[in-house]
């Protein structure tokens, strides 16, 4: 360990021997956020990853490369170790003080900052001009605004429905309207019923859900029997009433890689279904 640190001061006076210059074609990677992962396999440069952070479980090939801590901690020694000419960081996910400690020792960081589902696409380009694959960088981002673009127009102008979105339960965890996941649901039709909430993510109370009266709920939990579980004390809720209770797998709609149109296919078959059943349902608040 006190090797470690001298090591640590000799980067910082001198620059770290392992630094690149900005325009090298990366080909150690270190990734920070799991979904930052993926998009390495589908650039094509999976081969290239030495390290990535828990959680970092698709494709198969990932669940392979070494840890070296999570979103919010990470094994300084064990990245410098592994001489990466490349970190992808989660800009707003990654603490900034891990980004620049990082920057510090003199590696090279690049961060990511997905806002809007169609960074997804401009991430998945920018990664592949990184590591000299953007052929198949670019086929796939190509891909995915295809699909953005036949789900939005095939969905956002049908009837709304309120939706809510469910994270957690205890607490009870939604996300606000900057969350790409509000997206998800307005290019499928649907309305956020806590879209009015500035944060990405916020604990809510149960009478504010009740307020708001959403015909479909939508969560990521083991199964659809302990999401009708947990809700059935409110059967005012048109949701709970009409049995429109959905799971979804929470890294299909958690997670800004190319796996979110699997996830948007999944809530606009659910808000489709609810709609089938608004006729029973309370009229629109």
């Amino acid at each position: 360990m006190r090797q470690f640190f001298t090591f640590l001061v000799f980067c910082c006076l001198l620059g770290s021997p392992f630094a690149k210059a900005e325009n090298t074609t990366a080909r150690r990677i270190v990734s920070l956020a799991p979904h930052l992962t993926e998009l390495v396999f589908s650039a094509g440069a999976g081969r290239w990853l030495v390290g990535a952070v828990s959680y970092s479980d698709y494709p198969a090939a990932a669940r392979k490369v070494p840890r070296i801590g999570d979103a919010f901690q990470v094994d300084y020694e064990a990245i410098v170790g592994l001489q990466p000419d490349l970190i992808l960081a989660w800009e707003g996910g990654n603490p900034a003080q891990i980004i620049e400690r990082l920057r510090g020792l003199g590696l090279r960081v690049e961060t990511f900052a997905p806002l809007r589902l169609e960074d997804v696409a401009a991430h998945l380009r920018r990664i592949g001009d990184l590591t000299g694959q953007l052929q198949p960088a670019n086929e796939h981002a190509d891909r995915f605004l295809e699909v953005l673009t036949e789900l939005r127009r095939d969905y956002s102008r049908r009837s709304p429905v309120r939706v809510f979105y469910q994270i957690s339960f205890e607490p009870l965890y939604t996300v606000g309207g900057r969350s790409y996941i509000t997206q998800m649901i307005e290019l499928c039709g649907g309305r956020n019923v806590f879209v009015g909430i500035r944060e990405l993510a916020a604990v809510v109370g149960i009478e504010a859900v009740l307020e708001r009266d959403p015909e479909l709920i939508i969560a990521g939990l083991d199964s659809v029997e302990d999401l009708a579980t947990e809700w059935s004390r409110w059967r005012d809720i048109s949701a709970v009433a009409t049995n429109n209770l959905v799971v979804v797998d929470p890294s299909l709609t958690g997670r800004a890689s190319l796996r979110l149109m699997d996830g948007a296919r999944q809530i606009c078959t659910a808000l489709d279904k609810a709609r089938r059943t608004q006729v029973d349902s309370p009229p629109s608040r």
